[in-house]
């Protein structure tokens, strides 16, 4: 048997990452990781020396962190951090064969022989996060996929909802126009109320305000809804409470660190 036939295919392996995005120094230290993120995950994080990555900037400051726990086994110079290619803007479907190649090429080192690490900007890769179009160019080519337990912050945040834990859907960025935003977020209570399902948004930090604005708007009075901002972080909290109750309240939400929205129709 020749030396390529027998040497091991390497293994796709989804790093969780912390949930800082957008955390500011002024706002504290971060968090130990270790309370963050299981040590089992932090010691396979540095044994790595392959990436790929949402942000190369944001898996370094990750690495560092790892590193003051478990030293690396590959230097921090050494490392090989490929980023993923962004998504065609409109959902274009121009250039998919390319796309293809260029995460076929992502997984080279796996076919070498090498574990690669995937890690998000935030919390788990594949998830809410553009890393799916790599686990599945993984599957496709016989690259084993193996995910590794972290923070979402979908779940923590549906978790400390108090919502509808046992049946909930991630209905993903809503539209940014405000008509076309009015009207999803009245089918998807329509779809809540039908079904008795949980309904979880997220936004770009600095639209937080915007869409929890247009929920409180349009929802009706009835409707719980939850809000979960920079949780794992200091200061992180979640808060849950009729539409009703949120019109009496004014809510001020950090333009920064990113928001969940959660809401069930009565």
């Amino acid at each position: 048997m020749s030396q390529a036939s027998s040497r091991r295919t390497g293994r796709l392996l989804l790093i969780p990452n912390t949930l800082d995005l957008g955390h500011a120094e002024e706002d504290g230290p971060l968090p130990d990781i270790r309370m963050v993120i299981p040590y089992g995950v932090i010691e396979t994080a540095a044994s790595l020396s392959h990436w790929v990555a949402e942000n190369a900037k944001t898996t370094r400051a990750f690495l560092k962190r790892v590193s003051e726990v478990v030293p690396l086994q590959t230097p921090m110079q050494e490392q090989r951090i490929e980023v993923l290619p962004r998504p065609a803007k409109g959902g274009a479907k121009g250039g998919q064969a390319d796309a293809g190649e260029v995460l076929l090429n992502l997984l080279l080192p796996a076919l070498e022989g090498h574990d690669i690490g995937l890690i998000s900007e935030a919390g788990l890769p594949g998830v809410a996060d553009p890393g799916s179009a790599l686990v599945k160019a993984a599957h496709q080519a016989g690259i084993e996929v193996v995910p590794f337990s972290g923070p979402t912050s979908l779940l923590l945040a549906l978790a400390a909802s108090g919502l509808h834990g046992q049946s909930f859907a991630f209905a993903g960025y809503l539209p940014t126009e405000t008509a076309q935003r009015a009207q999803r977020i009245k089918d998807l209570e329509t779809q809540s109320r039908r079904a008795h399902q949980t309904q979880i948004a997220i936004e770009t930090p600095y639209r937080n305000m915007a869409l929890w604005e247009a929920l409180v708007q349009h929802l009706q009075p009835t409707t719980q809804l939850s809000v979960a901002c920079g949780l794992t972080l200091p200061g992180g909290f979640a808060r849950m409470a009729t539409v009703a109750r949120w019109r009496e309240q004014p809510l001020a939400l950090p333009d920064k660190v990113p928001a969940v929205f959660s809401w069930l129709a009565a």
